[in-house]
Protein backbone atom coordinates (compact mmCIF):
# COMPACT_ATOMS: atom_id res chain seq x y z
CA UNK A 1 0.00 0.00 0.00
CA UNK A 2 3.24 2.67 1.21
CA UNK A 3 4.52 4.43 -1.89
CA UNK A 4 7.56 5.64 0.21
CA UNK A 5 9.46 2.39 1.62
CA UNK A 6 11.36 3.47 5.11
CA UNK A 7 12.48 1.57 7.53
CA UNK A 8 12.17 1.54 11.53
CA UNK A 9 15.11 3.09 12.78
CA UNK A 10 15.53 5.85 9.68
CA UNK A 11 11.69 7.39 10.92
CA UNK A 12 13.02 7.03 14.65
CA UNK A 13 15.95 8.76 14.23
CA UNK A 14 13.85 11.44 11.99
CA UNK A 15 11.49 11.59 14.78
CA UNK A 16 14.11 12.96 17.27
CA UNK A 17 14.19 16.25 16.81
CA UNK A 18 10.17 16.53 16.89
CA UNK A 19 7.38 16.44 19.51
CA UNK A 20 7.42 12.44 18.74
CA UNK A 21 11.31 12.56 20.34
CA UNK A 22 9.91 14.87 23.31
CA UNK A 23 7.04 12.30 23.77
CA UNK A 24 8.63 9.25 23.37
CA UNK A 25 7.10 7.81 20.64
CA UNK A 26 8.63 4.98 18.81
CA UNK A 27 7.74 3.15 15.96
CA UNK A 28 7.59 -0.68 15.99
CA UNK A 29 6.52 -1.93 13.21
CA UNK A 30 5.96 -0.65 9.25
CA UNK A 31 3.07 -3.51 8.19
CA UNK A 32 1.91 -3.62 4.82
CA UNK A 33 -1.25 -1.53 5.99
CA UNK A 34 -0.41 -0.48 8.92
CA UNK A 35 1.63 1.22 11.53
CA UNK A 36 2.46 0.21 15.18
CA UNK A 37 3.69 2.55 17.89
CA UNK A 38 4.34 2.91 21.41
CA UNK A 39 4.89 5.55 23.70
CA UNK A 40 5.30 5.55 27.03
CA UNK A 41 3.30 7.00 30.16
CA UNK A 42 6.20 9.24 32.39
CA UNK A 43 6.15 12.68 33.35
CA UNK A 44 6.16 14.09 29.91
CA UNK A 45 3.26 12.16 28.87
CA UNK A 46 0.97 12.25 32.34
CA UNK A 47 -1.15 14.63 33.63
CA UNK A 48 -1.17 16.05 36.84
CA UNK A 49 -3.67 12.89 38.71
CA UNK A 50 -0.55 10.51 37.23
CA UNK A 51 -2.56 9.40 34.26
CA UNK A 52 -2.01 9.37 30.37
CA UNK A 53 -2.75 12.92 28.94
CA UNK A 54 -5.67 12.57 26.17
CA UNK A 55 -3.44 15.05 24.70
CA UNK A 56 -0.43 12.62 24.64
CA UNK A 57 -2.81 10.42 22.99
CA UNK A 58 -3.68 12.47 20.10
CA UNK A 59 -0.45 13.71 19.70
CA UNK A 60 0.26 9.92 19.26
CA UNK A 61 -2.33 9.75 16.69
CA UNK A 62 -1.59 13.13 14.82
CA UNK A 63 1.79 11.64 14.38
CA UNK A 64 1.09 7.90 14.08
CA UNK A 65 -1.12 9.45 10.86
CA UNK A 66 0.73 12.21 9.41
CA UNK A 67 3.42 9.71 8.46
CA UNK A 68 1.44 7.37 7.26
CA UNK A 69 0.23 10.06 5.12
CA UNK A 70 3.94 10.74 3.88
CA UNK A 71 4.30 7.51 2.94
CA UNK A 72 1.76 7.78 1.01
CA UNK A 73 2.97 11.35 -0.71
CA UNK A 74 3.19 10.82 -4.80
CA UNK A 75 6.17 12.91 -4.52
CA UNK A 76 7.24 14.66 -1.04
CA UNK A 77 9.49 17.19 -2.90
CA UNK A 78 6.82 19.12 -3.55
CA UNK A 79 3.54 17.65 -1.35
CA UNK A 80 2.76 18.06 2.53
CA UNK A 81 0.34 16.34 4.25
CA UNK A 82 -1.24 18.63 6.85
CA UNK A 83 -3.60 17.72 9.72
CA UNK A 84 -6.87 18.91 9.06
CA UNK A 85 -8.57 17.89 12.02
CA UNK A 86 -8.43 15.16 14.94
CA UNK A 87 -10.87 13.31 17.72
CA UNK A 88 -10.35 11.29 20.38
CA UNK A 89 -12.31 9.01 22.65
CA UNK A 90 -10.25 8.65 25.98
CA UNK A 91 -11.88 5.06 27.14
CA UNK A 92 -9.88 4.09 29.34
CA UNK A 93 -7.12 5.54 31.87
CA UNK A 94 -3.71 4.18 31.77
CA UNK A 95 -0.95 4.90 34.10
CA UNK A 96 2.13 3.14 34.19
CA UNK A 97 4.38 1.66 31.43
CA UNK A 98 3.36 2.22 27.70
CA UNK A 99 0.79 2.67 25.30
CA UNK A 100 0.63 0.98 21.75
CA UNK A 101 -0.88 2.17 18.68
CA UNK A 102 -2.10 0.86 15.28
CA UNK A 103 -3.07 3.36 12.63
CA UNK A 104 -4.58 1.75 9.61
CA UNK A 105 -6.43 4.09 6.86
CA UNK A 106 -10.13 4.58 6.67
CA UNK A 107 -10.03 6.32 3.58
CA UNK A 108 -7.18 7.33 1.26
CA UNK A 109 -7.70 9.67 -1.50
CA UNK A 110 -5.98 12.28 -4.03
CA UNK A 111 -6.34 15.29 -1.13
CA UNK A 112 -7.61 13.81 1.93
CA UNK A 113 -6.29 10.70 4.11
CA UNK A 114 -8.52 9.31 7.13
CA UNK A 115 -7.33 7.35 9.45
CA UNK A 116 -7.88 5.68 12.07
CA UNK A 117 -5.77 4.92 15.49
CA UNK A 118 -6.19 2.80 17.89
CA UNK A 119 -4.52 2.84 21.37
CA UNK A 120 -4.01 -0.06 23.62
CA UNK A 121 -2.58 -0.64 27.12
CA UNK A 122 -0.18 -3.20 28.13
CA UNK A 123 -2.72 -5.57 28.76
CA UNK A 124 -4.45 -5.13 25.51
CA UNK A 125 -7.18 -2.68 26.38
CA UNK A 126 -8.40 0.04 24.00
CA UNK A 127 -7.26 2.98 25.81
CA UNK A 128 -8.39 5.88 22.91
CA UNK A 129 -9.54 5.57 19.72
CA UNK A 130 -8.79 8.39 17.56
CA UNK A 131 -9.43 9.55 14.18
CA UNK A 132 -7.18 11.63 11.83
CA UNK A 133 -8.04 13.43 8.61
CA UNK A 134 -5.10 14.83 6.40
CA UNK A 135 -4.84 17.17 3.42
CA UNK A 136 -2.39 16.52 0.75
CA UNK A 137 -1.33 19.75 -0.21
CA UNK A 138 1.31 21.50 -3.12
CA UNK A 139 4.39 22.56 -1.75
CA UNK A 140 3.83 25.78 -2.88
CA UNK A 141 0.36 26.59 -1.67
CA UNK A 142 -0.23 28.98 1.00
CA UNK A 143 -2.78 27.55 3.81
Amino acid sequence: MWKRKFEVAQINGFNQTSMAGHLGIEILEIGPDFLKARMPINHGTRQPMGLLHGGASAALSETMGSIASFFMLDDPTSQSAVGLEINASHLKAAKEGYVYSVTKPIKIGARIHVWSTDIYDENDQLVCQSKLTVMIINNAQKL
